[in-house]
């Protein structure tokens, strides 16, 4: 049999979906190495002086020199990265370690309700973030917080000063408790079907052989489902890394993410598009390294089972 040449409909479609993928993320990095000036008068292209000024104002208060451009720092990237790295990297793991004890759970043992249970968590998903928001910001600014009267409140007051009261608003913990919220039943639905592809005569042979139940959670299924661990550690941590509707809200001066950061360096009257695709640039460093760790270990996964033929 003769084999047929792909269409070149085909190729043109790949060049498409390349130039799609690539497109802007080579536009914003050209335009990070530009000046304002050059970007608004859009006459360059990709033939111009290439400068760091833009790095150098994203990252002045992490630089070792002060640069000569900048009479006052007023970007605090370095701030709001760890703030990122913090609620990006504790909710992932807090969202995977109960999503796969919640999906074990689900999968393997048997009450009433279990496929309604499972049903649920897959809709409360469908729930958009805007509709969180309003409550989200109700509860934590006023049902969960320590009276400043109360022993625990006068206390912080007595010690740290300020009113007393503390709040989950404005606190790494209250970002944190929302993203887990909100990642919890998608982790929970994909690593269903994950779950589900484990022999049960595994299981049964580590009890045989006098496993405890946690024993044969976690050093027989775990290490089955890494791959499903890695898809959804991705996909929570590219949600928590990004999120910023509900992070404005619940966020104060000192817990401020990465993309409140580049938002705030937008104004009525100035735009500073150059800083801004240098912190956009900056912002997709992490996700990127974070992909290509996990990213193996779906590989390592997927290709585990597989034999020479």
């Amino acid at each position: 049999m003769q084999n047929k040449r792909p269409n070149p409909a085909f190729y043109a479609l790949l060049i498409a979906l390349i130039f799609m993928a690539v497109g802007p993320i080579t536009l914003m990095m050209a335009n990070s190495f530009k000046l304002d000036v050059d970007i608004i008068g859009g006459t360059s292209g990709l033939l111009f002086m290439p400068t760091i000024r833009n790095y150098e104002t994203a990252l002045c208060d992490v630089l070792w020199y002060e640069p000569a451009h900048l009479d006052y720092c007023s970007i605090k990237f370095g701030g709001a990265f760890i703030n990122s790295l913090i609620i990006a990297l504790v909710s992932t793991a807090l969202t995977l370690v109960i999503g796969c004890m919640a999906a074990y759970a689900l999968v393997r043992f048997r009450f009433m309700g279990r496929d309604t249970v499972s049903l649920t968590t897959l809709m409360v998903r469908m729930v958009p973030a805007a509709v969180l928001l309003v409550p989200v910001f109700g509860l934590w600014n006023n049902e969960f917080c320590l009276d400043k009267e109360g022993l625990i409140g006068g206390a912080i007051r007595d010690t740290f000063g300020g009113r007393g009261d503390v709040c989950l608003a404005g606190t790494h913990s209250g970002i944190i408790l929302i993203y887990v919220a909100m990642n919890l039943p998608f982790v929970i639905w994909i690593l269903q079907s994950f779950i589900v592809q484990v022999p049960r005569s595994l299981e049964e042979a580590a009890r045989v052989d006098g496993a405890s139940p946690f024993q044969v959670f976690f050093k027989v299924v775990l290490p089955l489902i890494k791959p499903g661990l890695a898809a959804a550690a991705i996909f929570t941590f590219r949600i928590a890394w990004n999120e910023y509707l509900l992070a404005s809200a619940l966020s104060d001066r000192n817990t401020k993410t990465v993309p409140i950061l580049i938002v705030n360096n937008t104004s009525e009257f100035n735009v500073e598009w150059g800083v801004i695709m240098a912190t956009g640039m900056l912002l997709a460093i992490p996700p990127i390294i974070f992909t290509l760790f996990a990213s193996r270990q779906i590989i390592t996964g997927m290709t585990a089972g597989a034999v020479k033929g």
